[in-house]
């Protein structure tokens, strides 16, 4: 996989998360969470600079951020899209849902689109068992899903993009 060299803004970003946190190793989580945050992902050249700036091994840094789901590695889209893949929503058709939404936006699970609006992922629960088959787009959770209402829901994001991008200009 291809290096790449951190701008400066992000090496100021690591540094002032990691100082609000005192620089303390036992702040890892809340420090990588302040930095996905700020960056929208976590490379390997940024867990590199918070091992470096906590006086950690970068293997526990990664160890920590492929531990838990809600890190990532890649960016994500600026609408990001989640398919609940618990027993419940799979049972009542979350794998065609997730099918289509790979259909329509032409991405496969955890790439982001062409464009960077959008990007894929599953989830092993959202705790909505009763709404199944769950769909999140970013904290905006839609109940019942079916595939017919891939496109409709899209649209939604790409509709509001094109009318803020007008209310802007």
């Amino acid at each position: 996989m291809p290096r790449i060299k951190l701008a400066e803004s992000a090496i100021k970003t690591i540094v002032e998360v990691c100082k609000k946190f005192d620089n303390q190793e036992s702040e890892l989580i809340n420090v990588l969470h302040g930095v996905q945050e700020q960056l929208g992902y976590l490379p390997a050249e940024v867990q590199e600079r918070i091992a470096q700036e906590l006086n950690m091994s970068v293997a526990k840094v990664y160890g920590v951020v492929t531990f838990y789901s809600y890190f990532t590695m890649i960016p994500k889209g600026e609408f990001p899209i989640s398919i609940c893949m618990g027993t419940a929503c799979y049972v009542r058709g979350a794998e065609q849902v997730l099918n289509e939404f790979k259909r329509q936006l032409k991405i496969e699970v955890g790439q982001p689109s062409s464009d960077g609006k959008f990007s894929l992922s599953c989830l092993r629960c959202v705790g909505a068992c009763g709404l199944a088959p769950v769909v999140m787009v970013g904290e905006k959770v839609y109940g019942r899903v079916s595939p017919q209402q891939v496109k409709q829901i899209i649209a939604e994001y790409v509709e509001g993009c094109s009318t803020h991008e007008a209310k802007s200009a």
